[in-house]
């Protein structure tokens, strides 16, 4: 398979099975069924493809379901981004497992980095270019767009639609900066955020919806709390952690679905939902002598000399972020994935990071305040 530049899951089940659709360096775009079950192992399985042309890299890609609902006539859509600046509407169609050309057309002078779905209107999509345009389109009539913006002032990498509140769109660049935009009113973003690197990725929380995650290339990741501006439309956004990682480039950053819950080390560990780290190579032990992966960062809780638990203030610094471990919290606790009847600790959150150069897949848990 060539280099994987993309990837994003359907966010609502296509033929009874969980979706995954990727972007290579092929210029195609794959789709992937997840087959399998608990008792079994699960496999990804070819389920459909298109070819964007000749001599081109698929960029990126965005569902229509992004909201995670779907109204039953909406058909499943799919807006891809290439190397040679233009911009590719595919659906879905189901019955016959099949990719179709809705539309393509040119977008950007230069490579069109990123293209993403309004999620509360699927006709509309935007577009980010090295050109340093932001761009809006109308799928109906995609011939000229509904808006050219240059205010970022280098190429724009990442772009993403508020999956929880309507009107809110962020968008990322080279620039090293984070914009929220009200999508009623293009001309100027209600918020900018400077960050240290630049911005490859965003993904809103699908539970929380006032943090965003950011891929920031060799300034690591970051979590944005945009509360108060999403609230206020003012510029008011603040970080609520962030960590490098030396000699490596971020490029990929999301968020998990799961729910997680705290568990004493005492009782019957009947789940197997504990976290762990995915990082080969040598481990480093924790407080309770057991191996996890480097690099290691500080954990989230930590324990005072009358063995309470102190929670460390959500300040932009690596001791709120510890690489996913089976010891997330202190040596009597461990974290594991929510089943019925358990009670879900919502400040829980695991994520995940990909990185260029050393090509490690990172997962990390982090506590919220």
């Amino acid at each position: 398979m060539a280099a994987i530049l993309d990837m994003k899951w359907c966010h609502v089940p296509v033929a009874g099975h969980a979706l995954l659709a990727v972007a290579d360096a092929d210029g195609l775009i794959g789709l992937y069924q997840l087959l399998g079950s608990k008792e079994t192992t699960y496999t990804l399985q070819p389920f459909a493809s298109f070819a964007l042309g000749k001599q081109c890299l698929a960029l990126s890609l965005d569902w229509s379901t992004g909201k995670a609902e779907r109204a039953s006539p909406q058909p499943l859509k799919i807006i891809s981004s290439d190397s040679k600046g233009q911009l590719h509407l595919l659906k879905l169609d189901e019955a016959g497992s099949g990719l179709h050309e809705v539309a393509t057309w040119q977008a950007h002078s230069f490579e069109a980095w990123i293209a993403a779905f309004n999620y509360w209107q699927t006709e509309v999509v935007y577009s980010g270019g090295d050109d340093s345009l932001l761009r809006g389109w109308d799928t109906r009539a995609p011939g000229e767009p509904t808006f050219t913006s240059r205010r970022h002032r280098m190429g724009v990498c990442s772009i993403q639609s508020h999956p929880h509140q309507e009107g809110i769109l962020a968008t990322g660049s080279y620039d090293e900066h984070v914009l929220l935009w009200d999508t009623r009113n293009m001309k100027q973003p209600f918020a900018d955020v400077p960050m240290q690197g630049g911005v490859w990725r965003l993904r809103w929380h699908p539970l929380h919806s006032h943090l965003l995650l950011a891929a920031c290339m060799h300034g690591g990741f970051s979590v944005i709390d945009c509360q108060q501006a999403t609230e206020k439309q003012q510029d008011m956004c603040t970080i609520s952690v962030s960590h490098t990682l030396p000699s490596s480039l971020l490029y990929g950053a999301d968020w998990s679905w799961l729910t997680f819950c705290c568990l004493p080390e005492t009782e019957p560990s009947s789940h197997s939902g504990s976290l762990s780290g995915s990082d080969p190579g040598a481990g480093t032990e924790d407080e309770a002598g057991d191996q996890w992966p480097e690099p290691p960062c500080p954990d989230s809780l930590t324990d005072d000399e009358s063995g309470n638990k102190e929670r460390t203030s959500p300040q932009p610094s690596t001791e709120d972020v510890r690489k996913g471990s089976s010891q997330l919290h202190s040596p009597r606790t461990k974290i594991c994935v929510c089943d019925s009847g358990m009670e879900a600790d919502h400040n829980i959150h695991l994520l995940a990071t990909c990185s260029f150069y050393d090509h490690v897949l990172h997962l990390w848990g982090w506590e919220s305040s």
